[in-house]
């Protein structure tokens, strides 16, 4: 059996660290590669991979929005969150596929204490933050506030996926003002600010306890300057490594057939590989 992931470029992704760990751990005889496929050649290398007899591909930058467009079918999440990271290849069709939603979840749920918290502030409009809000709005959680450094693209974004719960889009300035004044019980970070080379988040959480939960998906580095402030004011922090490694889960599985745990191991050799350790 044969998977991949594809990317442009490619040599920065964990992928085949997680997958190859996994075909280790459980005997499955198969293989994972990375794969650096061009915008301009994307569908037609996509298609030639099928016709290789692969099991399907992990999708990154810059393709996800390209192999939703490509795919025959595609999932509910898929199509709510607007892109692919995962193509599943059966009988010469296409499926395409969306774990970011699940792994955001899986990483998180184990700090709320079985407790589904009733608001959330979300921090960024981008990709990332479509499948956080997804799966914030599938856990139940009602009231969401969106920050962005840009209001207009926060607007939008509320507008189009506020169906099962409320969301308040908000500026950014705004936001560090209600972490500053108001408890939150979820506080999370899907923008680029914190990771490495960008302008980290310097907000003091000054209104902030141990009953918040303040979550960063940027995990390189592992400890952004908002978990520092978090764990400043005891708060109970979550990393973004452990997203990364979850929504393989489901990949591995539809390709290989294995179910598979993130594991104190893999996370181990992924902190390694990244020189995060």
């Amino acid at each position: 059996m044969k998977a991949a992931v594809v990317g442009h470029p490619i040599a920065h992704s964990q992928s085949p660290t997680i997958h190859g760990h996994w075909l280790e751990s459980t005997g499955i005889a198969g293989t994972y590669e990375a794969l650096d496929l061009h915008p301009d050649a994307f569908a037609d290398e996509i298609r030639a991979l099928v016709e290789r007899g692969f099991q399907g591909v992990n999708v990154t930058v810059p393709h996800k929005e390209a192999a939703l467009a490509l795919a025959d079918t595609t999932d509910e999440t898929a199509r709510r969150i607007g892109a692919s990271n995962t193509l599943v290849f059966t009988q010469g069709k296409i499926q395409a596929r969306n774990t970011d939603a699940y792994g955001f979840w899986e990483n998180l749920a184990p700090s709320l204490n079985g407790q589904t918290p009733k608001r959330a502030l979300v921090l960024g409009a981008g990709g990332a933050a479509r499948a956080v809000l997804v799966a914030l709005q599938d856990a139940g959680v009602q009231d969401i506030v969106l920050a962005n450094r840009t209001l207009s693209r926060a607007q939008a974004l509320a507008d189009e996926l506020a169906v099962s719960a409320r969301i308040e889009p908000l500026s950014w300035d705004d936001a560090e003002s209600l972490m500053d004044q108001q408890m939150l019980p979820l506080i999370i970070n899907t923008s680029s600010r914190g990771m490495k080379g960008e302008n980290p988040i310097t907000c003091t959480l000054a209104a902030q306890t141990s009953q918040t939960v303040v979550n960063d998906i940027v995990y390189n580095p592992l400890q952004t300057a908002l978990l520092q402030s978090a764990e400043v004011r005891g708060c109970r922090t979550v990393d973004g490594l452990g997203m990364l490694l979850h929504q393989a889960r489901p990949a591995f599985q539809a390709f290989f057939g294995g179910r598979v745990v993130v594991d104190a191991g893999l996370r181990h050799k992924v902190e390694r590989r990244m020189g995060l350790v």
